[in-house]
């Protein structure tokens, strides 16, 4: 055949087949029998969490509505990957169709980086708080604690696409196997027969677009919040302050620590066995401290379990907007 009727084929497989954290059998049912309660975890203290929100009208605040969509988040981009994960271990091969591979990445893409735009939301939230707390209920109204988590949202579908679209693009003519439990970036570039230079270009603008924009976010609400709370006269109030903005603290450290250990380095660098003890972090493990982060240093979260679980003999009222309890 001449060079000149050569026509390039994109190659796509039916298929790809996931590696898997180990080989071993007796290892995979060992991280079958870790992983299984930890997801349940996750999954029931994410869920409770929105329930307890959505039944407790002293809780119909805006931190507890951007917290209510965190657990829900979390409770869906664990989902993404944990169920399959669960299954795969238990294989003596594990196989995820072309389609569905892309439907993965998608969807835990866009949901991760919601979250990050989210966390960057509820700095601000506590900002506005500790700042102005007889202005919260009126600064943070209901129209813009919405238009802030739509905002986030698109962000993440943004990046998402973007990143599941070139990936996608790229051709897969050698090995089908993904060096990973589930389809992430990084190893799919690794398998690709393609030139992926453009996609880590993207990898490391939009990632680090949005984690950095995010932190920029966080980091100047602590440093208006710090300058608020040494001003404060009350020393329950610096402590309440302090209680809360440290559980968000806890959360952002944990995200986005491992997010840019994933991400943000250059691929010469990756090495894909360590990362995927990481990507296990981030998509189970963090998901599931994060209820128990949020309510078990949370006094208002405690009373208002209290209070659900006595409602089942005397049922009370609730209201439909927001409390005027800062949080």
């Amino acid at each position: 055949m001449s060079l000149e009727n050569f026509t390039w084929v994109r190659v796509t497989p039916a298929e790809f087949i996931l590696m898997g954290i180990t080989n071993r059998w007796d290892l995979r049912v060992t991280l079958f029998l870790i992983f299984l309660p930890v997801y349940l975890i996750s999954l029931l203290g994410n869920m409770g969490m929105v329930l307890l929100i959505w039944v407790n009208s002293r809780l119909h605040t805006p931190m507890y509505f951007f917290l209510a969509n965190l657990s829900l988040l979390d409770a869906c981009y664990s989902s993404a990957i944990g169920p399959k994960m669960l299954v795969d271990l238990l294989l003596t091969r594990a196989t995820i169709p072309y389609a569905g591979c892309a439907l993965q990445m998608f969807v835990f893409a866009g949901l991760a980086d919601t979250e990050c735009c989210l966390l960057a939301v509820m700095a601000y939230d506590r900002y506005v708080a500790v700042g102005s707390p007889l202005l919260y209920t009126t600064v943070m109204s209901r129209h813009l604690c919405l238009a802030l988590l739509g905002a986030s949202g698109l962000g993440g579908a943004v990046s998402a696409f973007v990143h599941t679209t070139f990936t996608f693009r790229l051709s897969f003519c050698g090995s089908r196997e993904v060096n990973s439990f589930f389809c992430d970036i990084p190893p799919l570039l690794a398998i690709s027969c393609s030139d992926t230079s453009l996609n880590e270009l993207l990898l490391f603008a939009v990632c680090g677009f949005i984690q950095t924009a995010t932190v920029l976010v966080i980091a100047v609400s602590y440093g208006f919040i710090a300058g608020a709370v040494i001003r404060m006269p009350s020393t329950e109030g610096r402590r309440r302050a302090a209680s809360t903005c440290g559980s968000h603290l806890t959360a952002v450290a944990m995200l986005y620590g491992t997010l840019i250990f994933m991400y943000l380095r250059p691929s010469s660098s990756y090495a894909l066995d360590t990362d995927k003890m990481a990507s296990v972090f981030y998509t189970l493990v963090i998901p599931a401290l994060n209820p128990l982060i949020y309510s078990l240093r949370n006094k208002e979260v405690k009373e208002a379990l209290g209070r659900t679980w006595r409602r089942f003999c005397c049922p009370g009222q609730g209201t439909s907007g927001w409390s005027q309890d800062a949080g």
